[in-house]
């Protein structure tokens, strides 16, 4: 329960109508949700226009409308008030009702095209084991110390991240780390929070379906740095070029991390094995669990981020040798085989490159590389081909399949994904469009000691197929497939 004029604070209004001194009970931004005393806010989507169901939320029992075009037809007993911007109006309001909840605790952002699930997991689990109540917003999971919350997007929308915040600072959580997507801070869904630090990971191909322009998708993940206050601290990865580039209109103290360049966070990989890996840092070697040149990144970002939040850099490097990584994320699965098996969320081209080169280091003879991969439906067309040509220049076998082709045909992500194979290729590949015969089939081709990579899923428990989610586990299935066909 809020008054009105209070949960506007900050808002660019254009012109109000009505009493803004109402109690507002409730805030909705889908009309389907809205009931007496709610304050709608007409959002344009991109799939759905707010404003065409204004009506319907006043014949629900809105109290107050926001929204950038004031509707023809008005209601005496509704306040209507117009902005410039509704969606990043939602954000303020939202942030306005629950009272602000990111200013009662330290939020950090995670974003970038890889390794923010990781690093978002490191961060919570780390802090967990210093000791501190603390809280994870992922694209895996959410969750409010050992109490875990199912999630559904990336980043939520902004109603549903206040309230969560909301709920981890009167839960006594002290800090929260977020994966940041840029869809979310392009449709401005983290409009009005308070982050105290940020982090930048790398940028790739991904997303251009939505962003069409890698100028715009860059220029998204800028945002979240170009507005973040004085207090805070950026940190970026100075090996990918675009790291100092997220640097350049950012008030908050300006951090760096690198394995090649020169940095505040520097690492150093001494060793690589399919067990871990040994780094350098601040002159002290450490064994880490976790596996690859990716997350060599990612625990250099982990380990500045808990130093920049003065946690002590000894702890913090105990503290990460113990831990492992994201569900999903280069995971190993144990089987009876003698195989070495792989799930890995990899879906964009430079994702994948990263996963095939580690695997290809970490070969100690004649090891075949089966790889099953696919690309999801309705997203970015033009890593397709990518991805495919990636996946046969770096692998012994390749098998395409379907992932989540959602309203397409997967037959046709296929043919996308086979314009990237070159001649010489096309005998090292074989098409099965159905995700479990394809991972079938590729136990059935591994010999002793190779080495399968299913990609594409990871954590995924559902295959998306024309609206609807299907149960599917790579993991599931990986491991009853090798134990299946074990000698």
């Amino acid at each position: 329960m809020a008054i009105l004029k209070d949960i506007l604070y900050k808002v660019s209004l254009v012109s109000t109508s009505g009493d803004m001194g109402r109690v507002v009970d409730h805030i909705a931004f889908d009309s389907r949700k809205v009931k007496e005393g709610t304050l709608f806010i007409a959002v344009k989507g991109t799939q759905v226009d707010g404003h065409d169901f204004i009506l319907q939320a006043v014949n629900a029992g809105a109290a107050a409308v926001v929204c950038e075009i004031l509707p023809e037809e008005v209601t005496d007993s509704v306040t209507y008030v117009a902005v410039k911007n509704s969606a990043g109006a939602l954000g303020l309001i939202a942030s306005n009702f629950y009272d602000n909840p990111s200013t009662k605790l330290k939020l950090v952002g995670v974003t970038g095209t890889n390794g923010k699930t990781t690093i978002a997991t490191l961060l919570f689990n780390l802090f967990r084991s210093l000791g501190h109540s603390a809280g994870l917003l992922s694209t895996v999971v959410n969750r409010i110390n050992d109490d875990q919350i199912q999630a559904s997007h990336t980043t939520p929308d902004a109603i549903q991240l206040n309230e969560m915040l909301d709920s981890m600072a009167r839960k006594g959580c002290k800090y929260v780390f977020m994966e940041v997507s840029s869809h979310a801070i392009q449709q401005e869904r983290v409009a009005g929070q308070r982050f105290a630090g940020a982090i930048f990971t790398n940028i790739s191909h991904d997303h251009l379906d939505y962003h069409k322009t890698f100028d715009a998708y860059i220029s998204a993940k800028k945002k979240l740095f170009d507005e973040l206050s004085s207090e805070a601290f950026a940190l970026v990865n100075v090996d990918d070029k675009r790291g100092r580039v997220m640097l350049q209109n950012t008030k908050a103290g300006k951090n760096t991390y690198a394995l090649r360049s020169v940095a505040d966070f520097k690492g150093k990989l001494i060793s690589n094995t399919l067990q871990g890996l040994e780094m350098e840092i601040d002159n002290k070697n450490v064994w880490f669990r976790l596996i690859g040149d990716f997350n060599a990144y990612n625990l250099l970002a982990a380990y500045g981020t808990a130093v920049l939040l003065e946690e002590d850099p000894d702890k913090v490097l105990t503290g990460l040798s113990l831990l492992d990584g994201a569900p999903g994320r280069f995971e190993q699965v144990v089987s009876d085989a003698n195989v070495t098996a792989i799930v890995d969320y990899a879906h964009t081209p430079d994702a994948l490159q990263n996963v095939l080169e580690t695997i290809a280091e970490l070969r100690t003879g004649n090891e075949q590389v089966i790889t099953v991969v696919g690309c999801g439906g309705n997203r970015d067309k033009g890593k397709r081909p990518l991805m495919a040509s990636i996946a046969c220049k770096l692998s012994d076998k390749v098998v395409f399949t379907s992932d989540n082709p959602r309203d397409e045909d997967p037959a046709e992500i296929i043919r996308d994904m086979q314009a990237g194979v070159g001649p010489a290729d096309y005998k090292k590949t074989v098409v099965l469009a159905d995700r479990e015969e394809a991972i079938k089939t590729a136990c059935l081709l591994a010999n002793d000691n190779d080495i399968i990579l299913v990609a594409g899923k990871g954590h995924e428990k559902y295959q998306e197929i024309k609206g609807v989610k299907h149960p599917f586990d790579d993991k599931e299935v990986l491991g009853r497939m090798l134990n299946l066909f074990a000698n």
